[in-house]
């Protein structure tokens, strides 16, 4: 899930579909559907309404949506003018900020015509990011080689990222990038790269107990702390939490 200022998710209030919140709109696709087309299909007549909080510019939190699966699939769900707007299909693997979805389209056909290999936009723009993510996802090399894939998309990441400190006044979704993640569907490890320590860390989720009642498990994520390779073995299980002193 990723900003979109765009956002209108509907009145809900006009609604008798039961409501979801917007942080939960990704956590509902896990839980619910085992592939892509699964929750195209269900997405199709929507079994909820979500509603989001305010923010402190007075409107509210607007977010859409990406998933894929081990096949390749992928769908891209936005809530524009109140309607869920569903792109579906495996040549939809980018996405970043505003502006909508078809806008996104629209802008890179332009950039397609001029070629990335003479002229790419450059800016911290999720507009620029998009073109520039689209254009080397494209051109590079598709490696057969694991090490060499998983190193492809980070090099490609860290290119289109946003460098540690940069901001922009006026647009404040434009933040800087703090970490990376890559997410191997077929091997099921999940990368995770900070920008604050220059070190690759990575869990195998084959290796963790999914079924209902087994014990959470965590591992910490903060500064001080330098995380580097498989984590696996090192999560530990989750403590009680506590808010405000109590348990």
């Amino acid at each position: 899930m990723l900003y979109l200022k765009e956002t209108d998710w509907g009145d809900a209030s006009k609604s008798s579909k039961p409501t979801l919140t917007a942080g939960a709109w990704g956590q509902f696709f896990l839980d619910n559907y085992a592939t892509v087309a699964e929750a195209v299909a269900a997405m199709a007549d929507p079994p909820f309404v979500i509603i989001a909080p305010t923010l402190p510019n007075g409107y509210a939190a607007g977010l859409h949506l990406a998933i894929s699966d081990a096949s390749g699939d992928s769908a891209i769900f936005e809530y524009i003018k109140g309607e869920l707007v569903i792109h579906h299909g495996r040549e939809y693997n980018v996405m970043t900020n505003s502006p909508t979805f078809d806008e996104q389209l629209a802008l890179n056909t332009y950039w397609d015509k001029i070629g990335g290999s003479r002229f790419m936009p450059g800016t911290i723009s999720a507009a620029d990011r998009f073109v520039r993510t689209t254009y080397y996802a494209k051109q590079s090399p598709k490696y057969k080689d694991p090490e060499l894939a998983l190193a492809s998309v980070f090099s490609q990441m860290r290119m289109v990222s946003v460098p540690l400190g940069l901001s922009d006044e006026q647009n404040p979704n434009l933040s800087m990038t703090l970490w990376r993640t890559v997410a191997d569907q077929k091997t099921k490890v999940l990368y995770f790269d900070s920008a604050i320590f220059p070190s690759v860390c990575w869990v195998n989720m084959s290796k963790f107990d999914l079924n209902e009642g087994a014990t959470p498990k965590t591992i910490r994520v903060e500064r001080g702390q330098p995380l580097a390779g498989d984590l696996s073995e090192s999560l530990k299980p989750a403590e009680p939490f506590k808010w405000l002193g109590a348990e």
